[in-house]
């Protein structure tokens, strides 16, 4: 029989694990094989999407459903285990901003009543932190926990935009990310975008897959003037011009960055009473 070609080409038979590779680095490689589409495993396509010998894949997987990072089902699949949802929540970068954030969203929330977002950045994407969404709200591409491009999301435009320059030009001297339903933008108008977010504090992104949506995200700083998270809201196109929507996620992005010890520069036009 052949065998399929790619990522689905199991491992050959007594295949060794990679030669100095560490057991925990092994153990990770199983936890990374499963994604939105792959969200309960044999063990058998597990040992696959991992390149690893299914013996091997066997002893490590016993462990971690010991320490409950995997959870084995009736019919002999595994999943990801709560213990592992339990730690990464004590993350400070999104536990800790989430949960400052929380009231915020709940207020845009019931203004908009379809999707609030909330994302930080990992490395060179944005992971979903936290996602409120109405029942009958139109549907959208992430989930909370999923990861999103920087080049072509509002919330990964926020983040870049906030990034250092180096990481900046790292990722604009790649090619554009191919997400569906949203238009790919060469590298000069990305950085004309990401100026303007700058300037604005404002990104908005059209896409047509899944749905036809509008995204308008704003930014979040730290108590040193770090982005550290980006909020946005997503609505059918069409429904409510971005203008309309800009003041009220840029608001509460302000306003969980000023819980969050952030001061940010009262504008010229700003009297105080002070200046009677």
């Amino acid at each position: 029989m052949t065998q399929p070609s790619g990522t689905d080409t199991p491992p050959a038979r007594g295949k060794r694990p990679k030669q100095g590779e560490p057991v925990i680095d092994r153990a990770l490689s199983l936890l990374a094989v499963f994604s939105d589409r792959r969200r309960a495993l044999t063990l058998s396509e597990m040992a696959r999407y991992a390149d690893m010998p299914a013996p091997t894949a066997l002893r490590l997987i016993a462990r971690l459903v010991a320490w409950g990072a995997l959870e084995r089902l009736d019919d002999g699949r595994y999943v990801v285990g709560v213990r592992l949802w339990e730690v990464a929540s004590l993350s400070p970068r999104g536990h800790g901003v989430r949960e400052i954030a929380l009231p915020y969203l709940e207020d845009l929330f019931e203004v908009t009543r379809h999707h609030v977002l909330l994302a930080v950045r990992d490395n060179e994407e944005a992971v979903l932190i936290e996602r409120l969404s109405a029942k009958d709200a139109t549907e959208v591409a992430y989930r909370v926990g999923g990861r999103a491009p920087l080049r072509s999301t509002a919330v990964g435009l926020v983040l870049l935009a906030g990034a250092d320059q180096q990481f900046q030009e790292t990722i604009l001297a790649k090619d554009p990310e191919n997400e569906p339903g949203v238009a790919a933008m060469p590298e000069g108008q990305v950085r004309r975008t990401l100026s303007d977010v700058r300037r604005t504090g404002i990104a908005m992104i059209r896409r047509t897959v899944p749905s036809r949506t509008v995204s308008v995200a704003s930014p979040i700083f730290d108590a040193q003037g770090a982005v550290v998270a980006a909020l946005s809201i997503v609505v059918p196109d069409g429904s409510t011009p971005p203008n309309v929507l800009a003041p009220a996620v840029r608001a509460a992005a302000r306003a969980v960055s000023r819980s969050l010890g952030h001061q940010a520069a009262v504008s010229p036009d700003v009297r105080t009473h002070s200046q009677g």
